[in-house]
């Protein structure tokens, strides 16, 4: 689970963090990285990896925990955005630190299946999580061309045609279980994050799940909290020469271990 991806769209792992990590890269400031491993194996992640993004994150009523279970020693329930935007994206968060990891949470939060693409994922989240100073028809092409790879890599392995909707069943889902914020102000916050990614072929294939950390920097711009370039690379220098926090399930004692901060669905 430790292998370090230097590419976002690298095989296994191009939909992992690729909302986020895609459109840093175009700057060169993304840290992508991630780990494969059989989400049908016991897993102290429990209902954080089959919850991905769906509205529900946290043990149902039934759920029960597995015997080694180390309850993580910090939660957080990151504030919602206050409203969606015309694209489908929650936004509005407020100007406090679990704002603005709230904002990175939902940038690094994707859905693709029959009805969405990696081209409509990765242009909302471009559109709706972006400093205008790092928005450009340049970069929303590049943004564009490197999806539809991504989407012709999948295509392939779930076994359709490019350009067809994947099979009934078949998804990539991703969601934040976890982040460290490494500086934090009024206007700029930095935090690396933790999220869980699954991957399903089909109705009758089996579930496979990965891990990946992300850096990302955000700032306070026109209300609301924006992933920038100048912040991001402020990040990068921030942890130069430091050791990345390792990744970890919820649930593993390595998770408390490497600093985590588990997310906690707010209500």
């Amino acid at each position: 689970m430790g292998r370090t991806r230097g590419t976002w769209n690298t095989k296994g792992t191009w939909f992992a963090g690729a909302a986020l990590a895609a459109v840093l890269a175009l700057t060169g400031y993304a840290v992508l990285s991630g780990g494969d491993e059989d989400s049908d194996a016991p897993s102290k992640a429990g209902s954080s990896a089959s919850a991905s993004a769906s509205a529900s994150a946290g043990p149902s009523a039934s759920y029960a925990p597995p015997e080694d279970w180390t309850e993580p020693t910090s939660w957080s329930a990151l504030p919602r955005g206050e409203r969606t935007d015309e694209r489908g994206s929650a936004v509005g968060y407020p100007q406090s630190t679990e704002g603005a990891v709230a904002m990175m949470a939902a940038a690094n939060t994707t859905v693709i299946d029959a009805e969405t693409s990696n081209v409509d994922e990765q242009l909302r989240i471009y559109q709706s999580y972006i400093g205008t100073a790092d928005q450009s028809s340049q970069n929303a092409e590049q943004i564009e061309l490197a999806a539809i790879q991504s989407d012709k890599a999948l295509a392939k392995q779930v076994g359709v045609g490019a350009g067809q909707p994947l099979p009934p069943g078949a998804y990539v889902r991703s969601t934040v279980v976890g982040y460290q914020v490494i500086k934090t102000s009024d206007t700029e916050v930095s935090a690396w994050l933790l999220a869980r990614v699954v991957q399903k072929n089909g109705e009758m294939e089996k579930e496979k799940g990965s891990y990946t950390r992300t850096l990302a920097g955000a700032q306070w711009e026109g209300g609301d909290w924006k992933l920038t370039a100048d912040a991001t690379a402020r990040a990068q220098q921030d942890v130069q020469g430091t050791a990345q926090p390792a990744m970890a399930a919820p649930g593993d004692a390595e998770f408390n271990q490497a600093g985590w901060t588990a997310v906690r669905q707010a209500s």
